[in-house]
């Protein structure tokens, strides 16, 4: 094998990229089917392969950085500069719902009543479940900040536990979220207002389980030493896409759950 005399990774080829996309296109699909027939088949075997991809391609990348040195400086480097424009493509994403959102209720068309919200909308109580996933949020905020914290003063045991109490706290978030939707007095068919609260809370939702899971994966990369005081970097996107996550959601609790209420 040739010696490289440079600190760039040069990526060997992976079927991941592909085997993701077409997991993504089979979960699209089997999402329709299930709305529109009751048919689970393509759902299921969408989900398969997406946790089949994911699986296979963190553990490459686990082992070019952890195992291989592949992660030199350099790379690290590039990582951080790509996950940073990544959030930014996520705070663009959200801008799109919140400008909906205010086009909306600050100039309230006629059809909606010229009121926000909406003639004969009744909106959830933002001192109720709304105030404790805030409350929620941000204790997972401290939580993620201590196990940084702990992991760059190499504490191995508090770093565990204040992953393992951001993780939960993500959980229960989640599981609070999900039961405010199941009793919500309207539905996203309700006119632009139940258009905005669904897709906007439902994608930062999503966005919630997408970092428990980036944690986890973090829990599991800790517990089996992959961790140091000065290479983490998988640890610390995963902090900083916890954090984005935490800072829309209060942008989300001011605006849709207390002003537009």
């Amino acid at each position: 094998m040739a010696h490289q005399t440079h600190a760039y990774h040069m990526v060997n080829p992976s079927p991941w990229p592909l085997t993701g996309a077409l997991s993504a296109l089979l979960l699209t699909s089997g999402l329709a089917m299930w709305f529109h027939f009751h048919s689970l088949t393509l759902i299921m075997f969408g989900l398969t392969s997406m946790l089949l991809t994911m699986f296979q391609w963190w553990r490459d990348i686990v082992r070019e950085g952890t195992y291989q040195g592949h992660h030199t400086p350099v790379v690290q480097k590039g990582l951080r500069y790509g996950m940073i424009l990544f959030i930014t493509s996520e705070i663009f994403f959200f801008l799109g719902f919140f400008w909906a959102f205010y086009h909306s209720s600050l100039s309230p068309a006629l059809e909606l009543g010229g009121c926000w919200p909406p003639t004969g909308v009744r909106p959830l109580n933002p001192l109720e479940v709304p105030l404790l996933n805030t409350a929620i949020l941000l204790a997972s905020g401290v939580s993620i900040t201590w196990a940084h914290h702990s992991l760059m003063e190499s504490n191995r045991k508090q770093t565990i536990q204040a992953l393992s109490v951001t993780i939960i706290l993500g959980l229960y978030f989640t599981i609070l979220q999900a039961t405010e939707y199941y009793e919500a007095p309207f539905t996203i068919s309700d006119g632009i207002y139940g258009s905005t609260f669904f897709v906007a809370t439902g994608f930062h939702g999503l966005h919630v389980i997408i970092g428990s899971l980036f944690l986890m994966v973090c829990l599991m990369r800790q517990l089996f030493y992959h961790f140091t005081s000065t290479h983490h970097f998988g640890f610390e996107a995963a902090a900083w896409y916890w954090h984005f996550v935490d800072v829309v959601w209060l942008f989300l609790y001011v605006s849709i759950y207390w002003w537009g209420s």
